[in-house]
């Protein structure tokens, strides 16, 4: 049963069936029968994690099961400790409040590759960038919560699951690699 650490692009859709406009999973991943264990909108990049066995798909992918998700977020304006600690109490999106997360103000990760096409700048508006690790994971959840505080985001970067990290596995865009499923357990 492999478990498939994959980084996703920009604008790939966290599908294997075909897009009539867009990349797909079917495009970088040849491997049969895995799927993805979760999603990633195709605004959105980073760490996918795919595997062919369902109980673990459903374990890695459940919010019962508490696997934390860890983002980076480009996001125009500045990001105050006030709005930082909005992030980190529940928030309330209208259709559901958030669980506690954790906020963090960090400098641009110069590890990071460059997203094509880049973001738009704009001179008159600064961008702040965020660590935001939530355990929830609903649909576009992180854009909404920094929207929420009035940070729009700009660039958003899924970097670990759980145990699994961009910065201990190192992929670029595009790139993926099979990894023990044990490592989830421990």
């Amino acid at each position: 049963m492999p478990l498939i650490l994959f980084n996703k692009p920009f604008q790939v859709m966290s599908q294997f069936s075909a897009h009539p406009e867009r990349e797909t999973l079917a495009d970088y991943i040849k491997i049969p029968n895995v799927y993805p264990a979760g999603r990633l909108d195709a605004d959105s990049e980073g760490l996918l994690l795919l595997t062919d066995d369902g109980k673990l798909q459903h374990e890695i992918s459940n919010p019962r099961h508490k696997q934390p998700k860890t983002y980076l977020a480009q996001v125009e304006g500045d990001a105050s400790q006030e709005v930082l600690q909005r992030l980190r109490d529940p928030l309330n999106l209208g259709d559901f409040v958030t669980q506690k997360s954790e906020a963090r103000l960090i400098q641009e990760p110069g590890w990071l590759w460059p997203r094509n096409p880049p973001i738009r700048e704009r001179k008159s508006q600064p961008t702040s960038w965020i660590a935001l690790t939530i355990s929830e994971g609903k649909n576009r959840q992180v854009r909404r919560m920094t929207a929420a505080v009035g940070l729009p985001t700009l660039r958003l970067v899924r970097i670990a699951i759980g145990p699994f990290s961009l910065a201990t596995h190192p992929l670029l865009p595009g790139e993926w690699r099979e990894v023990d499923p044990l490592e989830l357990e421990r």
